[in-house]
């Protein structure tokens, strides 16, 4: 059972992994596309990968992760815990540790982009509105900020270095 646990954490991370490309590639491509039409529906498929993928996928790999670790007697808190290893734990805290993102940057500013999407849509055209929220640099930055935290937690989980 700790080995389809563990599987079932690893499957989740490539799901949780692949939504995060999805969404933030088809963003990427929202915001050069000329077409505000085009531009809009792109947005609303990298909500999808949102939604279906990153949001879930978050969630689960998180609760199969501490659960596969318990199950295999890993300590999650590491040194804290009496264990030889800290990989665990630092994992756990970049992770957890990207969690005020959300409500601080993304949330807030998730709604300022959809009020100027869905003007830019009414108007029929890109608003500097729109262009200002495609290009947020706090946004962009907190983007930035979980791709390197979930690449540094996949080098620890992989390399198990401490």
């Amino acid at each position: 059972m700790p080995l389809f646990m563990k599987f079932l954490h690893v499957i989740t991370a490539f799901w949780f992994v692949t939504g995060l490309i999805g969404r933030n590639l088809t963003m990427r491509q929202a915001a050069r596309t000329p077409d505000i039409h085009i531009t809009a529906a792109l947005v609303k498929l990298a909500g999808r990968f949102e939604m279906l993928m990153v949001r879930p996928g978050s969630f689960l790999v998180l609760g199969f992760g501490i659960v596969a670790a318990v199950m295999q007697g890993w300590p999650i808190l590491g040194s804290l815990q009496g264990g030889t290893s800290n990989w665990l734990f630092v994992s756990t805290l970049i992770y957890l540790g990207m969690i005020p993102i959300i409500p601080l940057i993304f949330i807030p500013r998730g709604k300022v982009f959809g009020a100027a999407l869905e003007n830019a849509v009414a108007q029929g055209t890109f608003t500097p509105e729109l262009k200002a929220a495609f290009t947020d640099p706090v946004v962009a930055a907190a983007h930035a900020a979980e791709l390197i935290g979930i690449v540094v937690i996949i080098i620890l989980m992989v390399m198990k270095p401490f």
